[in-house]
Parts: C-alpha cells; structure tokens; sequence
C-alpha cells in the first residue's frame, strides 16, 4: 500500500477530504451539491462565468437541484465554486462531468475530456482520485485519461488513483434524484476501486461495483443502446402500422398489459438529449477498432435520425391538403423545443432538427414552449440562438397555418389549441390521451 493512497484512505475514513467536480451543467452541479448536502466539502469549476454569476446569486440554472437546496449548501460552506483550474490543487477527489459529444461525421469527439484532463494534470498532487463520469466508449478512462495525467510526473495506481463512474442522471424524473440512483463504480486497479467505493458510499445510498473501469464504461453504453434500438423499433412500425391504418399508440398500450417479457417503449419526431442520440455511436465507433460491424445498433441510429423528415413529410401533406401547397411559405407553429417534456432540457432535442429543416424548406417557423423562453446558445445550431417562445395567449392572433406538437408538455392547453383552427400534427399522441376531438389532427 503506498503512502498516497494511506493518506487518501485517511481523509475518506475521516470525510476530510475535498471534492472538485469540473462542469456544473446538469450531471456536475447535482453531484456537488449531493456531495455538499451530505457533509463534503465541495468546490464546483467550469469555464463559463455566467454560470458562476447565477450560483453566488443563489439561482440554480438546473431543475434537479431547486434554489433552496443550492443555497443551503452555499450558507453551510460546503460548496463553493470557481473558474479558477489551480483550485484543483486543493481536491483530494476529482470528478470530470464534461460533454462527449460527436464530430459532425459521427465520431467520438472527447476534446471536452481530454482538455480537462490535461488541466488537471497542471495540479494533481499525490493521493488523489481522478473519477470520470462523461459516457464514452470503452477504454476511455485508462488508454486516454489516464496517460494525459501521468504527464504530472506521477505514477497512475501508486501516486494518483483512476476510476470511472458512468452519470445516471435522468431530468424531469421526479422518482429519482443523485442520491437515489444506484451508482455503477470501478477503479483501474484495487486500490482505485476501494477508493472510488468508498467515495461514492458516501454521495449516493447504493453503489455496485464492478470489475473494470472498462465494464463499467461499457454499462453505460449498453443502457443507452438498450433505449435508443427499442425506440427505433417502435419508430419503425408507427411507420409501418400508419400504412395499415393502424394506431400504434393503442398496439403499445394493449401490448403493454402483458405482465411480462414486453416494456413499453414509445416513438415521437427523433431522439433527445445528450446520451440516447450519441451513446450509441461511441460504441459502434470502438467496434471498427476491432474489425466489428455493429449492424443493428448503426440500423437503428439510421431508423432514428430520419424521424424528423418522416414527420416532416405528415406535416407537408396536412398543408398541401389546407393550404393546396406544402411546406414552402406556410406559417407552423411547434410546441415544445426541449427534447422531452416538463423539463427546459434543449440538448439534442428533435424540435431543432425539426424548425431547421422547415426553414430550409421556405417555412416561417416559430415555437411555444413553457419552459424555454428563448433558444438557448447550442454548439451544433448557433443561427438560432435567442429565437423567443411565442406567448400561448398569441398563438390565436397569428394565424398559423399548421401545429406540431414535438413535446408533450403537461401545462399546454391543448384543448385551446384543439379550439383554434390550424390543423394539428401530433407526434407524442398528446391529443388523443386527452381525448380531445381528433377531426383536425395528424398522428404522426
């Protein structure tokens, strides 16, 4: 046992220890302030000042973690945060919670991972552990990160601890919350993994533990595999039972009274969010690595990402059978623009996808939603930053040729919407569920 892991197996043992988590966006700022809430010190960095400026006004810009609860962590002393990466110096445990997002062709970009993990390696002292929570594809941890901070000039396992522990992080989820998430740990080697145990022991009620960083790694992309090629399958056979005149809303809800060996999974305009879009393709990407063709996960991919022009093609129907004349000049209206609803989560959300390639098309687009006031800065869609919601109480006054219902918000009115005249194309079946007339509307 080396004298650096006494010293961090000392400070776990005695909850003296300092926790940095770096990116305080909707996996990072939940973490520190669960850490915070259960007695940790935490220090919180990220690079963009305008979050920092809303943390010391006590404002949470993250629905999982309510005001109350930041403040209260802040008053007790516990969290504290900073734009300042020297700060790690200070941390006897670092947890990395930065995007992994994808290149334009699809392939892994860990820029945001390694970046940082070359930060770190600026001010990693002896007897710290190095967690990383961003999903990626298996290896990440110990053929990419690790090897950056051993630029430090310390030994990984004797100096310095590794250990990865995949997010789980689900917003708008009211059932579930950091604390009560089981957490999936590993550590690159024993000492890593008693540590890593012992951290997360403290942060969350249920930890599992597995053998290697690289299953648990692999953990994370199984389960956002497992999403994202079922909801592909039901994406596919709307397409199919639509042919058939067939309502696969009401074929998923008499499936799903079998007690067993069937889950409900349910299709809409395309995927959203950080991890069921992108996951996928960082394992289909390690594949080829190995000489493996991951044809049914890359299928699926294909089955989702086409939603929104399958959407698109119901909605240029519905206008060319209103209007005479498809999508080129009409005015529509989407509702929703966070990528599921009752949460402001915007990430990947298909109602981008979906405005974009309306106004491509000639479409003046605009979009109601209750909790995105205005387009919020996106990496992959700058030209819309900023774009304004439409106020519910104008939608009447402006004369909209169409509706597109992307998400399903619980505080729309849809019956008023339903009352307005516009023809509706409905693809969360939120019209139906509320057993609303359906004369003017369009599954989709």
């Amino acid at each position: 046992m080396s004298e650096a892991f006494q010293q961090l197996s000392a400070r776990l043992a005695d909850k003296s220890l300092v926790i940095g988590v770096i990116g305080l966006g909707y996996v990072g700022l939940p973490l520190a302030i669960t850490a915070a809430n259960r007695d940790l010190a935490t220090i919180g960095f990220d690079v963009d000042a305008g979050k920092m400026d809303r943390l010391a006004a006590g404002d949470s810009y993250i629905e999982a973690v309510p005001s109350e609860r930041l403040k209260a962590a802040t008053a007790a002393g516990k969290f504290s945060w900073t734009t300042d990466f020297s700060r790690l110096a200070e941390c006897d445990a670092i947890i990395i919670c930065v995007p992994t997002p994808l290149t334009k062709h699809r392939e892994p970009d860990l820029s945001y991972v390694t970046d940082t993990a070359e930060e770190i390696a600026k001010y990693l002292r002896a007897g710290t552990l190095v967690v990383l929570e961003s999903t990626t594809f298996p290896g990440t941890t110990d053929e990419v990160m690790t090897p950056i901070l051993a630029k430090s000039g310390l030994t990984p396992g004797k100096d310095f601890f590794v250990a990865f522990s995949p997010e789980r992080e689900d917003p708008g989820n009211a059932s579930f919350r950091t604390a009560t998430i089981p957490k999936i740990v590993a550590g690159d080697g024993p000492e890593a993994g008693d540590a890593v145990l012992k951290l997360y022991s403290m942060i969350v009620d249920a930890v599992v533990p597995v053998s290697s960083t690289r299953v648990a790694e692999a953990v994370k992309i199984t389960e956002n595999v497992f999403r994202a090629v079922n909801i592909a399958l039901v994406n596919e056979l709307k397409i199919v039972f639509d042919a058939m005149n067939i309502d696969v809303w009401e074929v998923i809800d008499g499936a799903a009274t079998k007690p067993f060996g069937f889950m409900p999974f349910y299709p809409g305009p395309g995927l959203g969010g950080h991890c069921i879009p992108i996951d996928p393709f960082y394992l289909t990407w390690k594949a080829r690595e190995h000489e493996l063709s991951t044809r049914f996960i890359e299928l699926a991919g294909e089955i989702n990402i086409n939603m929104p022009r399958h959407v698109i093609g119901k909605l240029r129907v519905a206008l060319d059978e209103k209007r005479g004349r498809g999508v080129k000049g009409a005015k529509v209206l989407i509702i929703g623009l966070a990528y599921k609803k009752n949460i402001s989560d915007t990430r990947e959300s298909p109602s981008v996808r979906l405005m974009e390639i309306l106004m491509e098309q000639g479409a003046e687009v605009d979009f109601h939603d209750p909790f995105v006031p205005k387009i919020p800065r996106m990496r992959e869609h700058p030209t819309l930053e900023g774009k304004p919601s439409v106020p519910f109480s104008d939608i009447a006054a402006r004369n909209y040729d169409a509706i597109l219902i992307a998400t399903d918000h619980d505080s729309v009115d849809y019956a008023a919407l339903a009352k307005m005249g516009p023809h509706i194309v409905d693809t969360r079946n939120a019209m139906s569920r509320r057993g609303l007339p359906l004369g003017n509307v369009t599954k989709a």
